[in-house]
């Protein structure tokens, strides 16, 4: 195969590109250049869910099938996998399983964005036969409807249940013999018209690449930078995409910490994160849709640098550390340290994020996150809070607080954690840090909030912590709106 190529199948057909702008999303390409115009654009931002169709990933000798917004996900991502739009369900004159149901239950109305809660249906499926509703309500949060109403479409993910193999199933192991041949350890690379983008397989090709063009954009689930792309028009220049090395999605436990590869999506280690840490786990399914979540990386999360990104306050209330490489040379650093400016990071030329070590819980600590969003689901935080206390005999012996939203960068409440620490865990106390607040932050207004709400929402959810952990009784209710 040559350099310049990369082949993927779509649907069960082997497909090979060697001559396309490496900045193509799928959307575009599917509807442009292969004339599959079932996939709709509808926000070109991963929000409204029209666009998701279903990649295949051959991982362990088996099929991983995941569904994904096609107008931010870019070609070069697609390299040895399977793409599977709504045009390819239906089996000769027969339709799929959950296609029917969407027919049987009336699930759809102006059918604008039926091809996408259809392929949402068809992974939900695909990874579990008999969906819990909790299942199936997390599968359908990134699909939004403005005729039906979604009962009808819930209804129609219950009655497809279990439905029996599909051609999909049938065909099963041609379609691993056919990625199989696909997947080398081989860099592939993709170039058009001065635009090109690189998909190394190795660290060490990946360190090559990051030294010979240090303003390469690196791509790993690319949901916020590809919308410099759909929204912004622009042209990211060289691309190297990350989500093929192995290195980058690996997950490691040892008795002290975790250590996640930069690449790796948040769907593939939440589970293990929020069986330790309940809080974080509940955080991170509210990043995004599933579709979003089944791309986007911890990695990417913090080397975005977004002073409302929601991860990076609970990281820096854990104390976790990132492993950043350039060459053969990796320096640790503690989380807060990489956030200097207003997207600017003490990264340097060259250099990326290979790796995040989260801590384990250590005996009397608890994890306390809050996320302030105008909707609960899939929106974009005001305000993050996480808050790490240690409580020894009635005292906060350790106290490691950060927002998100409050400042240019995530960063710590270091007046408010003095007025925590050593001091008896009473609600003087409490009012003692709150007050503290004002001298660790000085928040903007902007659209998502004033710098008034900010404040106080921030001291208002250190009351709420304090009131959930010593009256676990007593429900605060969920705080979800800005």
């Amino acid at each position: 195969m040559s350099d310049n190529t990369i082949q993927f199948l779509l649907n069960d057909r082997l497909v090979t590109l060697n001559d396309i702008d490496p900045n193509t999303n799928v959307l575009n390409y599917l509807r442009n250049h292969v004339t599959k115009t079932g996939t709709k654009e509808g926000c070109a931002s991963g929000d409204c869910g029209a666009c998701t169709v279903v990649v295949a990933e051959y991982v362990g000798a088996e099929l991983r099938y995941k569904s994904l917004n096609a107008c931010i996900t870019l070609l070069p991502s697609l390299h040895g996998k399977q793409l599977i739009t709504a045009e390819d369900l239906q089996d000769g004159d027969k339709l799929h399983p959950v296609q029917q149901a969407m027919v049987d239950f009336h699930g759809s109305q102006c059918g604008f964005c039926t091809p996408g809660f259809i392929m949402s249906l068809f992974a939900l499926h695909k990874n579990f036969p008999d969906p819990s509703q909790h299942q199936t309500l997390e599968a359908l949060a990134g699909n939004l409807c403005r005729c039906t109403g979604y009962r009808a479409i819930v209804d129609a993910a219950a009655a497809a249940k279990n439905h029996g193999p599909d051609q999909f199933d049938r065909n099963k192991s041609k379609t691993i013999a056919a990625l199989g041949d696909i997947q080398s350890q081989t860099m592939t690379q993709l170039s058009s018209q001065g635009q090109q983008a690189y998909s190394p397989t190795t660290l060490a090709q990946l360190c090559q690449l990051m030294l010979a063009n240090p303003d390469a954009r690196l791509l790993a689930g690319g949901t916020d930078l590809v919308l410099e792309i759909t929204q912004m028009m622009k042209q990211l220049g060289t691309i190297v995409y990350v989500g093929n090395i192995p290195q980058l999605q690996q997950f490691e436990e040892d008795s002290d910490k975790f250590t996640l590869g930069a690449a790796l999506p948040f769907t593939e280690f939440t589970p293990s994160i929020a069986a330790h840490y309940p809080e974080f786990g509940n955080m991170i399914e509210r990043i995004g849709s599933l579709q979003v979540r089944n791309q986007g990386t911890l990695g990417g999360n913090v080397g975005n640098a977004s002073p409302i990104g929601d991860t990076p306050p609970v990281l820096i209330a854990l104390d976790a550390r990132l492993n950043l490489r350039r060459g053969d040379d990796v320096r640790n650093i503690a989380t807060e340290d990489y956030f200097v400016d207003y997207k600017v990071t003490s990264q340097q030329a060259s250099e990326f994020i290979q790796s995040i070590e989260i801590p384990k819980p250590k005996p009397n600590q608890q994890l306390k996150v809050y996320k302030i969003s105008k909707r609960f689901d899939d929106d974009i935080s005001a305000v993050l809070a996480a808050f790490n206390f240690t409580i020894e005999n009635d005292t906060v012996t350790a106290a490691r607080i950060a927002f998100g939203g409050m400042a240019g960068v995530p960063a710590r409440a270091t007046a408010c954690e003095a007025a925590l620490i050593g001091k008896p865990w009473t609600q003087n106390t409490i009012e003692a840090a709150m007050a503290a607040l004002v001298n660790d932050y000085t928040p903007m207004s902007d659209v998502r909030a004033t710098k008034e709400y900010r404040m106080t929402v921030a001291q208002n959810l250190l009351q709420k912590a304090f009131i959930e952990m010593t009256q676990p009784q007593v429900n605060t209710g969920v705080v979800q709106y800005a």
